[in-house]
């Protein structure tokens, strides 16, 4: 019988800088320049916006420095993955690697796609999404639009920024680091410099109108009436409001996914996690601290097209504020896009290992990357750039994303109960204490959205329980499949 060739292997090419910026490049993306205006209208003062970043932060580094235990335990591709696997079964680590597969990741690929192509059409006006190359339209009888299909300038700038970052990937992890090393480095400074010039044209009497009534919460509307909170609506309002901070500081955790591919992983995965997210958080509470300086909380929450980065940037630099806005999202989002691109396909490839993903996409190419993997993660992104519905799916998976995080990090107690002689060679900073804390802050933020804001909760729990019969269609395949190959 004819003997297969060996399989390439993963290479360790990747050192501590290379995992912290992959940290902070996957973490920043356009969140920051945005969402500050709806947590805003959910919360209306200073100190309650200050206060979500803050909470998000802390949330963030503490599931961060908790990570390092699993990664130093646990140093191979596939990351959350694996840490579901061995804490519980599984069926938990599919349910995740399916819904990181149907939305998690190829939606904030998409998203971060299109944020890319809207910031570009500033300096580029043709690529604008208002430039509609196929419209498409069914209609009733009294002319209202039944059905539709757009495809803008916008849409294809979005793919195409997706299907080029994937093939430079799959030409090899260096080609990736690059990328992802030159273009974070690039936006670190740049978001730094936006803060110490911003310190610098802080307005006093701005300054002064926002934090003299910092702790009076209030909801604030488009119009620019103020909506008066209860205590348990105002409970809510922070919940929602975190929606937005939360997905501004996810993909903290893709560094994990290239275990396999990282120098000395049982150090520097857990290092990586620690200074990419302590960087980021700095950035986001003082990029925040800046808006209420130089922006009333009304210009905040009312900003045009939610771009508060924008309209804070026109007061620091004048006109020429939004064109350097632009260029700074453009630099801030394809950097993003490359490590998700890059990180995303390693959980693809561990669960084919498993038997519980396209078997194809367990195998690497000459380059030592799986490179099917990286090619139907872009598929299934540039078809949510098309459908234009990825802000709803990542709106919908918010809830999911958080309880994940908090079924990984109560995996810490369970594998210390389960493997207690495992080797450890970093132990969760704070432990028991921090974890704890994580996992009440999550379930009350879970908590919070399912009962005042259920549609954030629905749709995402109906992906994940659509991969229940998936699993077990999966698992009779495969042993199928296994009978298929003895026979032969």
């Amino acid at each position: 019988m004819e003997q297969n060739p060996e399989q390439p292997k993963m290479k360790h090419q990747l050192g501590l800088l290379d995992g912290t910026m992959l940290v902070a490049g996957s973490m920043i993306g356009s969140g920051i320049f945005i969402v500050s205006a709806d947590i805003t209208r959910d919360v209306g003062s200073a100190g309650w916006l200050i206060f979500v970043w803050l909470i998000t932060g802390f949330m963030t580094l503490t599931a961060a420095v908790s990570y390092g235990e699993l990664s130093a335990m646990f140093p191979k591709a596939g990351g959350q993955y694996v840490y579901l696997k061995e804490s519980y079964n599984k069926l938990i680590a599919f349910l995740y690697g399916w819904s990181f597969f149907a939305v998690i990741q190829t939606g904030t690929i998409a998203a971060v796609g299109v944020a890319f192509s809207k910031f570009t059409a500033y300096l580029i006006h043709p690529v604008s999404e208002d430039h509609i190359l196929f419209p498409y339209d069914h209609y009733l009888k009294k002319g209202e639009v039944l059905t539709g299909f757009h495809l803008s300038a916008a849409q294809l700038v979005s793919i195409g920024i997706i299907l080029l970052l994937t093939f430079i990937n799959t030409k090899g992890v260096k080609s990736g680091k690059i990328i992802q090393n030159t273009f974070t480095l690039t936006k670190l400074v740049s978001l730094f410099g936006l803060i110490i010039f911003g310190l610098v044209a802080l307005k006093p009497d701005v300054w002064h109108a926002n934090w003299s009534n910092a702790w009076d919460m209030h909801g604030l509307s488009a119009d620019g009436s103020v909506v008066s909170l209860t205590v348990a609506t105002a409970l809510g309002a922070i919940a929602a409001a975190m929606v937005g901070s939360i997905f501004s500081s996810d993909s903290w955790n893709n560094v994990t996914f290239i275990a396999g591919e990282m120098s000395n992983p049982k150090r520097n995965i857990g290092l990586s996690l620690f200074l990419g997210t302590l960087i980021v958080t700095i950035i986001y509470i003082s990029a925040n601290v800046v808006y209420t300086g130089v922006l009333s909380m009304h210009d905040i929450a009312t900003a045009d097209k939610d771009r508060v980065a924008v309209a804070a940037s026109h007061v620091i630099f004048g006109n020429i504020g939004t064109k350097i806005i632009a260029v700074m999202i453009m630099i801030s989002t394809f950097g993003c896009n490359n490590g998700l691109i890059m990180a995303g396909a390693r959980v693809y490839y561990t669960m084919a290992k498993d038997g519980l993903f396209f078997k194809k996409t367990g195998t690497l190419n000459k380059f030592a990357v799986p490179e099917f993997g990286l090619w139907i993660q872009a598929v299934v992104a540039s078809i949510l750039c098309l459908s234009g519905r990825y802000g709803d799916l990542l709106d919908m998976i918010s809830l999911v994303v958080v309880i994940f995080y908090i079924l990984t990090i109560a995996g810490i107690y369970i594998l210390r109960v389960k493997q207690p002689d495992a080797e450890r060679p970093y132990k969760a900073f704070g432990y028991p204490v921090l974890p704890a804390i994580y996992i009440i802050l999550g379930l009350a933020f879970c908590i919070l959205l399912l009962i005042y804001k259920p549609e954030y909760s629905r749709g995402g729990l109906y992906i994940v329980l659509a991969g229940i019969p998936i699993y077990y269609i999966a698992k009779k395949y495969l042993k199928n499949d296994d009978k298929a190959d003895l026979a032969s």
